[in-house]
């Protein structure tokens, strides 16, 4: 059987995240770089595959899929993977509740600080709007406290299990890790301790050390 594709480069927090998923079940896999900077992604070779315009796409055989958390959950079910407690109709639900949590309250203000922290000054030229990565980080305290109390009565955040809602954080928490701002942390000592686990994850480690070389 041929590995599965996937497209896109891994500096990408959505590629990344189909790429630990992917280590978590040992599947074989491809990495397609997509060069973003010169445009590929909206190549018509690949807007075939991700009709957005976007990365990640992934090719398993005739199957072509787009969106990094369907791509992420379609792994881990063809593999019988644990992380996502489809064995449990209610495990499975609070996995999807805080996997939905990660993609709409957490992500969309993470995405702000990546972009102004690394975007910005490293492929576009510019220089990091200060205010903007401040005002980000006091929405970003809204959902750790959020955070803080759930994993002071839980080790996980769907519970006391890990999950594909605490590995789909692990990009966008590499990058926070990577900024001034990282001392945000400090104040939610629960949250560090589960973000200090999950970067500790074989899968997440080895796709960290493929970010920084890529």
């Amino acid at each position: 059987m041929s590995p599965v594709k996937v497209f896109g480069p891994a500096k990408s927090t959505c590629v990344a995240r189909v790429l630990i998923c992917l280590e978590e079940v040992g599947a074989e896999y491809e990495l397609v770089h997509v060069h973003i900077p010169a445009g590929e992604h909206r190549s018509p070779a690949h807007v075939v595959r991700n009709p957005f315009g976007q990365v990640p796409a992934f090719e398993d055989g005739d199957l072509v899929l787009f969106e990094s958390r369907a791509i992420s959950k379609y792994v881990l079910r063809k593999h019988a993977s644990d992380l996502l407690k489809e064995s449990s109709v209610t495990e499975s639900t609070v996995v999807d509740v805080w996997l939905d949590v990660e993609s709409q309250k957490f992500d969309p203000i993470m995405s702000v600080i990546a972009f102004q922290c690394f975007i910005v000054p490293i492929f576009m030229g510019g220089t990091t709007d200060h205010k903007i990565v401040n005002d980000s980080v006091e929405k970003l305290k809204d959902v750790l406290e959020v955070y803080e109390a759930r994993l002071s009565k839980f080790k996980y955040l769907a519970g006391d299990f890990i999950s594909l809602a605490d590995l789909s954080h692990s990009p966008m928490f590499h990058y926070l890790m990577a900024t001034p701002q990282a001392h945000v942390l400090n104040g939610y000592p629960h949250v560090k301790s589960w973000v200090s686990g999950i970067m500790d994850r074989p899968s997440v480690k080895k796709i960290i050390e493929l970010i920084k070389v890529s």
